[in-house]
């Protein structure tokens, strides 16, 4: 018996402490869940994403050249493919013939106005003649002087001159009608055929494709000899400068998901020894369901609950992102810090300003402008 009164003792002292310790353990795990597990939630479906620029023609030609291939970079304003210039030097020649043919055209109706004017002067000279010979013919025909036919004739002869007259000024309205109000310069047929020639001169320069951003080539599918048309995509750009992450979080994740709040994120290229930083910046529209090509059809007998994602977009800092670089689709783990809750948990409202833009495809008209000014200067000149 006094053997195992210490043993009975020690087993209850050893079982005290186990309780004592599992009791530490989840009060320990209790206050580390109400003070950090709460505030985070965090997903493992996550994955990086970014602008996919597809470059493609603005006109219709033969490839002859291809200057970047796939995982090169190339900067913005780099010239990437070359078609062959020859139909678009052709077309633009004719465009600089038919504007300075409508240039002459319109010098030859202000021409014809001139030539008109002087037309119904002779008309009315020539109404005004017939009309004295007539006043002269009418008082010597009731003396007998003379004879009746010869003042019938000159009547005839006064109202073929009025006649006359009348289709002069017509055609005199008519020309002017053409004319009236603007200088040959300014004419709209004149203005239609500087539009074609800019129209020929735009063409002509984009034979030369360049890319409308900076960043590394992918998905090049175009071959030289190819017959490209306008809007057929030739490869892509992606710039791995402008890079997100799009995490999604199960719908029992969202209640607490604000914009603005901060992010960690740890990416599965690099592991837990690179730790990027970022903020929410907006939840989608919808799960990923919902927009689909086959949506779901719940409204059936066979309807299985399953639970839903929404994707919530994390932006990335640029310098850690230019230290430690990233590709589109890699995936991703996400943690986010849900303790702040002055955010929108719709999204913010869009602003004017552009989210996304390139000024390399912007052509120099001016230069354009010019050369149709000279053309037209050539052509009226005497």
């Amino acid at each position: 018996m006094s053997t195992q009164a210490p043993t009975s003792k020690k087993r209850r002292v050893v079982l005290a402490g186990i309780t004592v310790a599992f009791l530490a353990a989840g009060a320990a795990y209790a206050a580390y869940y109400a003070l950090v597990l709460s505030k985070r939630v965090e997903t493992d479906n996550a994955y990086v994403g970014g602008n996919l620029v597809n470059v493609s023609s603005q006109v219709t030609g033969s490839v002859v050249e291809i200057r970047a291939d796939e995982t090169q970079l190339v900067q913005a304003g780099t010239e990437i493919v070359r078609l062959d210039p020859s139909d678009a030097e052709v077309a633009l020649a004719q465009a600089e013939a038919r504007l300075g043919t409508a240039v002459r055209q319109q010098r030859e109706r202000y021409t014809n106005v001139a030539q008109y004017e002087a037309l119904v002067d002779q008309r009315r000279v020539e109404l005004k003649a017939k009309q004295e010979d007539l006043a002269r013919r009418a008082p010597l025909a009731a003396d007998n002087i003379v004879s009746g036919e010869d003042v019938a004739h000159a009547r005839r002869a006064v109202e073929d001159a009025k006649a006359a007259l009348e289709v002069a000024q017509k055609q005199l309205a008519a020309a002017r009608v053409t004319v009236a109000g603007v200088s040959p310069a300014e004419h709209p047929n004149v203005l239609a055929a500087k539009a074609d020639y800019l129209s020929a001169w735009l063409a002509a320069r984009r034979n030369a494709i360049v890319a409308p951003v900076s960043g590394y080539v992918a998905k090049r599918s175009v071959q030289v000899g190819s017959r490209i048309a306008p809007g057929a995509p030739l490869l892509s750009i992606v710039p791995l400068d402008q890079l997100w992450v799009d995490a999604n979080f199960k719908e029992s994740e969202l209640r607490d998901i604000r914009v603005g709040q901060a992010a960690t994120i740890e990416a599965d290229i690099y592991g837990s020894k690179v730790v990027y930083h970022g903020k929410v910046v907006g939840l989608g529209a919808g799960t990923g369901s919902a927009f689909s090509l086959l949506p779901a059809q719940n409204a059936t007998g066979n309807w299985i609950k399953v639970v839903q994602r929404v994707p919530v977009r994390i932006s990335l800092d640029p310098k850690e992102l230019a230290a430690h670089p990233l590709r589109v689709g890699l995936s991703a783990t996400v943690d986010v810090d849900i303790s702040r809750q002055g955010g929108s948990a719709l999204g913010t409202v869009a602003t004017p300003a552009p989210a996304y833009a390139t000024t390399v495809l912007n052509q120099p008209l001016q230069q354009a402008q010019v050369a149709t000014d000279a053309i037209v200067a050539r052509n009226m000149a005497n």
